[in-house]
């Protein structure tokens, strides 16, 4: 069985649809084995987006990131990483397919609904930076 951090991003729940995404990972037989709502601050988006934080578009990441409370999911199942990413599609909702989650839900780049980790080692930095209490 494999874990992996999911975050249902500000457009989610500004358009009220965690419930529908939610449903999608769990009518593929993956489990939530933890959850909360959190509100973002500078500190964990440096951290999280340290890839990132020194490009000229990183303020707009942090303004929409923390624009809102998100929901923190750890999801668990066989094969969960790329299970999860399959039901996503690829990054950017425009490219996405019908049928997958950013496809049918999101927006742009950024707005595409949810950020998943993309591989075992990430899932567990991840998982420590969003539920530390675990």
């Amino acid at each position: 069985m494999e874990e992996t951090l999911i975050i249902l991003k500000p457009d989610c729940v500004e358009k009220r649809i965690c419930g529908e995404v939610i449903s999608r990972f769990e009518a593929a037989g993956l489990e939530i084995v933890a959850a909360k709502v959190m509100q973002l601050d500078a500190a964990i988006l440096r951290e999280h987006y340290a890839h990132v934080a020194d490009k000229p578009f990183f303020p707009e990441i942090e303004a929409f990131m923390s624009s809102r409370p998100v929901i923190a999911l750890i999801l668990r199942g066989d094969s969960a990483i790329s299970r999860v990413r399959d039901l996503l599609g690829p990054t950017n909702s425009k490219e996405a397919p019908a049928g997958t989650i950013r496809g049918d839900l999101g927006a742009d780049m950024m707005r595409n609904v949810v950020h998943a980790s993309d591989g075992p080692g990430t899932a567990a930095e991840e998982k420590k930076r969003f539920f530390p209490e675990l």
